[in-house]
C-alpha cells in the first residue's frame, strides 16, 4: 500500500510568537533614519517575517505569491513616495564614539530586470552572482533580497550604511571601498530587527573533490556532501544545504528559520552536476526544512530532503537539521568483527524483530534496556531489524521508504538508534538491518518525480512502475541514483555500525519481466529478461560495502534460482554473469518445501518425504540462511505453531521437532519474534507478540515457556558445536544416514566440523514411539551421548529419551559397517554427539 502524503507538522505561528517575544527590546530600538547616530542594541539571531505573511505561508507550507505581490506593491509605493536618497557625506567618527549611519549611494544599475524576475519567481541559477557584495567601478556594490523588510543596513567594521529600497524586497547600495570587507546585515522588519551574516557573501561550501565524485557517481560517503550539514564556513556557523535536482529551474530552501518562505533563500547551481547549494548562517541543529523546487513547467513543489539524516515523526514530513553526538562504546565488538571468520563459516542464528511492535510504545533507548538482555538470554548471535529507515505508512512495516538516510523518528532520534545498536554490540549481539533498494513510494513530497521529471525512477513507465506494490522502481542505470543507493548501504554500516544488510526483494530487481505479462516489458540489449543495470548495481554495492567495512555481511532475499547470488563478483558463471557478491542468501525453497511438509498430517507425510530432503540437492549452490520470517506468519498464514497439524500437544511437538531439524540442517537460522514461544495468533504490527502467554498466571504458560526454553538450548548447543555451522557451505560437512525412510517419517544425518568431529541428528515426524530404531553409524565413534531431545519434559514433551551412552555394534546398516539402536520419541528430534 502506498503511503499518503502529508503536510509538515511544524507550527510557524507558535515559533513566530516565541521569536517576537525574545526580541521585543530590540524591536523597540530598530534602526531608523531618525536615529541614525544612535548605536543599536543587540538583536536576535532569528527574527520573524511580517506576521500576516508568515502566518499564511506557514499554513500553506509554501510561498504565498498573492501576499508577496501585495507586499511588494506596498514597498514599491513607499519607495516612489520617498524618492531617491542621495549619498550623505559624514565626517570621520571620533575615536570611541558610535559609528555614523550612512545612506549608501544607489547602485546604478540596480538588479537587472531579468535577474529580479528570476529571483522573485525562484528560477535563478546563480543568485550569488547578483546578490551579496561585489567590487564595481567606484567601490563595492551591496545587493540584498529580503521580502517584507522595511530597511536593510550593512555593518562593516566602523561603517554602517543603510541600503536603498529598490522595491519588491530588493535593497542595494554603493560604498566607496577598495575591496569587499567582512560585513553583516541588520534587516529591519515591522516589529523586529535581524542581525545576520549575508548568505550570499560565502563561497560554495562544497569542495571540488566532492563535486568531481558526485559527477562521476562515485561519492561513497554521499551523506557528507548532500543534505543539510551544520558546519563552520569562512568563520561563520550555520548549515550547508545541498540537493541534487538537475531538472529544476530553481531551488530554494524553506524551513522554520524563515517561516517556510524560501523567497530570500535561493540556492545556486553548481554546474553540470545538477547540485544546488546554499550556506545559511545562523541555522543550526533541530531546524525543520524542505526544498522548494521550481519544476521545468514553472510550477513549484515542496520536497523533503532525500539525504535527510533526521525527520519529523510521521505523519509529518519535514526534514530536520541534524548532527550526531553519540559516543560509541563498541570498539571491542568492531575489532572482533573485523578479525572474525566470515558469516558462512561462523555461528549465525538470527532473531528477526519489528522494533515498533516488539514491545509497543518503547523508544530506542527503552528498547536498549530490554532487547539485548532478552536476545542474549535466548542465545541468538544476531538480531535482524525490519526496515528502520523512515517510512510514512506504518502498515508497510518499513518496506516503503521515503527517508533512506534517516532512522524512523517514531522511536527517537538517530543518536537514540545508535544507542540501541551500541547496547546490542556491548551485549555481544550483531545487528542486521533490512534494506530496501528495490522501490520507493509515490508520495508527492518525497522522491517521485523529485524535480519535476523522472529522476530516481526509470524514465520508461514500464520500467518505473512496480506492478505489485503500487510503488516506483529505481533507475539503476543512472550513475547518480546508483551512487545514492550504494552510499546508503555504506552509510548504515559506517555511521550506525550495522553488521549486515538483508537486501529486500532482490528478485524483483533482477528480472525485467518480474510480475509483468508479455508486452509489459522490454528485453535487454541481448534479448534477455535480466535487468543488467540492477546486476551492475548489486555487484557495485556488495563490492563497495565489503571493501569499506570489514566484517559485515550482505544477505539477499532472492526467491529464484539466479546463478551466483553469493559468488564473488569477479567469478563468471555459466550464464555469463559475474556473481552478485552477497555473503548469504535466504533459502526460500527450503522454507516453502519444509513448511508444506510439516502442514500435512503424519499419515500423509510419506507422500511428501522429498520436500524435506530436496534442499540437500542444491544446499551448496549458495551460502544459505534458513528463514522463518515475518512473511510466513501474517496475512492469513497463521503463526508457525498453528501451521502444524494435530491437537495442541501435537502442534507444539511438531514445532519443537521442526526447529531442531532446522538448526541441524546446513545453513544459518532465522526466526521471527513470537515464534520462539509458540505464539498461537499470527503477527500484527498493531500489537506485536502475545507476551501474556508467558505470564505465570496464565494456565498454559508452561507450554509456551517450554518452547522458548528449547530455542534457548538449541542456540546454546549450536554455538558450542562447530559441526553445526563451521562447514555449512562445504559438502564434506554433511552425510545422510537415511534420507529415504518415508514410511517411517524418519530423517537422520551427520554434520562434521573442520576437524571431522560429528554430530548425529535424527528426526521422527510420525506420532508414534519407535523403540530400538536401528541406524547406520560411523565405526570410528566408540559411543554416542544424547545432547538434545525435543521431547524432554522441560520443553513440554513426553520425556522419552536416551539417557545412557549408546554404543555401536558391528551390524551393518544403511550402507555402513556399524549401527546403533535408539528410542525415537514421537514428533521429535534428537541430537547425539561422541561421548
Amino acid at each position: 500500500m502506498t503511503p499518503r502524503p502529508t503536510p509538515s507538522g511544524s507550527d510557524p505561528k507558535k515559533s513566530a510568537a516565541k521569536a517576537a517575544k525574545s526580541v521585543k527590546k530590540a524591536a523597540e530600538k530598530a534602526v531608523t533614519k531618525k536615529a541614525a547616530a544612535r548605536k543599536p542594541d543587540p538583536v536576535a539571531e532569528k527574527a520573524p517575517v511580517k506576521k500576516a505573511v508568515a502566518k499564511k505561508a506557514a499554513e500553506k507550507n509554501t510561498v504565498s505569491k498573492a501576499v508577496t505581490k501585495k507586499t511588494a506593491a506596498k514597498t514599491a509605493a513607499k519607495t516612489a513616495k520617498k524618492g531617491t536618497v542621495k549619498a550623505k557625506k559624514v565626517a570621520a567618527p571620533v575615536p570611541g564614539s558610535p559609528p555614523e549611519v550612512l545612506v549608501a549611494t544607489p547602485v546604478s544599475p540596480e538588479v537587472p530586470a531579468a535577474d529580479r524576475d528570476r529571483l522573485l519567481s525562484g528560477t535563478h541559477h546563480d543568485p550569488h552572482g547578483v546578490l551579496g557584495a561585489h567590487p564595481v567601478p567606484g567601490g563595492v556594490a551591496f545587493r540584498v533580497f529580503r521580502p517584507y523588510a522595511r530597511a536593510v543596513t550593512v555593518v562593516a567594521g566602523d561603517v554602517r550604511a543603510e541600503l536603498h529600497d529598490d522595491g519588491d524586497g530588493f535593497f542595494s547600495g554603493l560604498l566607496a571601498l577598495r575591496e569587499v570587507p567582512p560585513y553583516r546585515l541588520l534587516v529591519a522588519y515591522e516589529d523586529t530587527v535581524q542581525d545576520t551574516e549575508d548568505a550570499y557573501g560565502f563561497l560554495p561550501a562544497l569542495g571540488d573533490l566532492d563535486l568531481h565524485l558526485l559527477g562521476e557517481g562515485r561519492h561513497e560517503q554521499l551523506w557528507t556532501a548532500l543534505g543539510a550539514r551544520p558546519m563552520t564556513h569562512q568563520g561563520a556557523t550555520g548549515t550547508r544545504f545541498t540537493v541534487w535536482a538537475p531538472n529544476a529551474r530553481g531551488v530554494r530552501v524553506a524551513g522554520t528559520f524563515n517561516f517556510w518562505d524560501g523567497s530570500a533563500f535561493a540556492m545556486r547551481s553548481l554546474g553540470s552536476t545538477g547540485i544546488w547549494e546554499l550556506f545559511v548562517p545562523g541555522v543550526g541543529e533541530g531546524e525543520l526544512y524542505k526544498f522548494e523546487i521550481t519544476r521545468p513547467d514553472g510550477s513549484k513543489t515542496l520536497r523533503a530532503d532525500p539525504l535527510a539524516r533526521r525527520t519529523e515523526v510521521p505523519p509529518h514530513t519535514s526534514s530536520i537539521v541534524h548532527a550526531s553526538h553519540h559516543e560509541w562504546g563498541d570498539g571491542e565488538w568492531l575489532a572482533r568483527r573485523a578479525e572474525g571468520a566470515p558469516a558462512h563459516e561462523a555461528p549465525f542464528s538470527v532473531y528477526e524483530i519489528h522494533l515498533p511492535s516488539w514491545r509497543p510504545g518503547l523508544t530506542y533507548r527503552q528498547l536498549a534496556e530490554q532487547l539485548p538482555a532478552y536476545v542474549k538470554d535466548l542465545g541468538f548471535t544476531h538480531v535482524e531489524l525490519m526496515p528502520v529507515a523512515e517510512h510514512p505508512f506504518g502498515g508497510s512495516w518499513g518496506y516503503q521508504v521515503t527517508g533512506f538516510y534517516a532512522p524512523t523518528a517514531r522511536l527517537g532520534t538517530p543518536d537514540d538508534f545508535k544507542y540501541l545498536v551500541d547496547a546490542l554490540h556491548q551485549a555481544g549481539i550483531g545487528v542486521l538491518m533490512d534494506w530496501v533498494p528495490a522501490h520507493f513510494p509515490r508520495d508527492d513530497w518525497a522522491l517521485a518525480e523529485f524535480d519535476g521529471r523522472t529522476l530516481y525512477e526509470h524514465e520508461d513507465p514500464l520500467r518505473a512502475a512496480h506492478p505489485d506494490w503500487g510503488t516506483l522502481e529505481f533507475d539503476y542505470g543512472r550513475r547518480e541514483v546508483r551512487n545514492f543507493l550504494v552510499a546508503n548501504a555504506v552509510y548504515w554500516c559506517e555511521e550506525f555500525h550495522i553488521d549486515g544488510l538483508r537486501v529486500d526483494a532482490v528478485a524483483s530487481m533482477l528480472y525485467l519481466d518480474y510480475s509483468r505479462e508479455p508486452g509489459q516489458w522490454v528485453p535487454n540489449v541481448h534479448g534477455g529478461r535480466e535487468n543488467l543495470d540492477a546486476v551492475d548495481f548489486l555487484q557495485e554495492m556488495n563490492a563497495t560495502v565489503y571493501r569499506r567495512v570489514p566484517g559485515v555481511v550482505t544477505i539477499a532475499e532472492e526467491s529464484t534460482a539466479w546463478d551466483g547470488v553469493t559468488r564473488a563478483t569477479h567469478h563468471m558463471g555459466p550464464g555469463g554473469f559475474g556473481g552478485l557478491g552477497f555473503g548469504l542468501k535466504w533459502n526460500m525453497g527450503w522454507m516453502h518445501d519444509s513448511l508444506d511438509y510439516m502442514s500435512h498430517e503424519p499419515v500423509h507425510r510419506k507422500y511428501h518425504h522429498g520436500e524435506m530432503t530436496f534442499s540437500m540437492v542444491y544446499a551448496y549452490s549458495e551460502n544459505y540462511v534458513l528463514p522463518i520470517s515475518h512473511d510466513e506468519v501474517v496475512h492469513g498464514k497463521g503463526s508457525l505453531v498453528s501451521k502444524m497439524p494435530g491437537d495442541w500437544w501435537q502442534q507444539r511437538a511438531n514445532l519443537r521437532a521442526y526447529l531442531a531439524f532446522m538448526w541441524a540442517h546446513p545453513g544459518k537460522q532465522l526466526l521471527f519474534m513470537g515464534q520462539e514461544f509458540a505464539q498461537g495468533a499470527e503477527w500484527s504490527e498493531a500489537h506485536g507478540p502475545d507476551w501474556w502467554l508467558l505470564d505465570p498466571e496464565y494456565g498454559a504458560e508452561a507450554d509456551h515457556r517450554g518452547v522458548r526454553d528449547l530455542v534457548r538450548d538449541l542456540n546454546v548447543v549450536y554455538r558450542h558445536t562447530p559441526a553445526l555451522w563451521q562447514r555449512d557451505t562445504d559438502p564434506s560437512g554433511f552425510q545422510w544416514i537415511v534420507g529415504d525412510a518415508s514410511e517411517d517419517n524418519v530423517f537422520a544425518f551427520l554434520r562434521y566440523d573442520a576437524e571431522g568431529s560429528p554430530l548425529l541428528a535424527v528426526t521422527n515426524l510420525s506420532p508414534v514411539v519407535r523403540p530400538a530404531y536401528r541406524l547406520g553409524a560411523p565405526d570410528d565413534v566408540p559411543a554416542w551421548l544424547e545432547t538434545l531431545n525435543t521431547d524432554g519434559a522441560r520443553y513440554g514433551g513426553g520425556d522419552i529419551t536416551n539417557p545412557d551412552v549408546v554404543k555401536p555394534d558391528p551390524t551393518p546398516w544403511h550402507g555402513r559397517p556399524a549401527s546403533i539402536q535408539l528410542t525415537l520419541p514421537p514428533l521429535a528430534t534428537v541430537w547425539l554427539r561422541p561421548a
